[in-house]
């Protein structure tokens, strides 16, 4: 165990690292949490994830533990401590350790927030088989809180929906809503391509605001490709021409099966397969 991790401003070996139980991000999922990709040693999208760790504090009320510049220093330190080449950097920000158990929030006078990240090495970021051949997806209901636009730790259903996909022998889920529409993935947004038209659900609090998202879609708006911010239905998305995910992760993700329904040609279309290299090209130039 080499690795080293950040734990309440001490750098420490990830052995050596200890989080109280009484951490209210432990036992009530109070925290939120960004995922920072890092492309040849250099940080993607970072002012878009700092930006949305802010709003997603500022929306539970949540002090913030750390300036951007801050943060910065010390994604970048842990970039260097451990030899980050391609991989991602996880970080986590909770409401504190109170000293007990209690659902009311401490007083943040009093407590103050915690927080943690660690790496993780990636090393098919860019060349990642699956982006060449496309994934697979099944349909769910979507069971989750009403503030998805928030990104918190609370991930027990996208986790659920994840092993339910292995389980049918698929990559990833789709949640459904009550309406019959397409919230997005378990943890992604969600395409269609249709015509040459790129749907993909509009913003709000039913869908988590991807930072990817944002870059892909001024990306192909930049190469004059038409984008349409609507819902759109499983039966929708099985007679489009391609399909695709974004996030921080798996960059831009060509969908080639939902349910039992091949999409398109059953292998990745022209559309998603530029916008992912138009996506990986301009995020190298921007990396910081």
């Amino acid at each position: 165990m080499n690795r080293i991790v950040y734990v309440n401003g001490d750098y420490l070996p990830e052995g050596e690292a200890r989080v109280s139980v009484f951490d209210r991000g432990f036992l009530m999922a109070d925290a939120v949490y960004e995922v920072t990709s890092v492309l040849g040693g250099k940080l993607i999208d970072f002012a878009g994830h700092c930006a949305r760790l802010r709003r997603s504090l500022g929306e539970l009320d949540m002090p913030s533990p750390a300036s951007d510049d801050d943060l910065l220093s010390i994604h970048r330190e842990l970039v260097a401590r451990n030899g980050i080449v391609d991989g991602q950097i996880y970080l986590q920000v909770t409401r504190g350790n109170p000293g007990d158990r209690d659902f009311a929030f401490p007083d943040p006078a009093i407590v103050a927030p915690g927080m943690v990240l660690f790496t993780q090495v990636k090393p098919n970021l860019v060349e990642n088989p699956d982006a060449k051949r496309g994934i697979a997806v099944i349909s769910i209901p979507d069971m989750r809180w009403g503030r998805r636009d928030i990104k918190t730790t609370q991930l027990l259903y996208p986790s659920m929906g994840k092993m339910m996909a292995k389980k049918a022998g698929a990559d990833d889920a789709w949640f459904v809503g009550e309406d019959g529409l397409v919230t997005e993935g378990t943890s992604n947004n969600a395409y269609i391509v249709k015509d040459g038209r790129i749907i993909t659900r509009a913003l709000s609090n039913d869908i988590l605001h991807g930072i990817t998202r944002a870059a892909v879609l001024r990306f192909a708006a930049e190469a004059q490709m038409v984008v349409e911010e609507r819902s759109f239905t499983i039966a929708e998305a099985e007679a489009a021409d391609e399909a695709f995910v974004t996030s921080a992760s798996a960059f831009v993700m060509p969908v080639v099966k939902i349910d039992d329904s091949v999409v398109g040609t059953g292998k990745p279309g022209p559309v998603a397969t530029r916008l992912r290299e138009i996506y990986v090209e301009e995020s190298r130039k921007a990396a910081i």
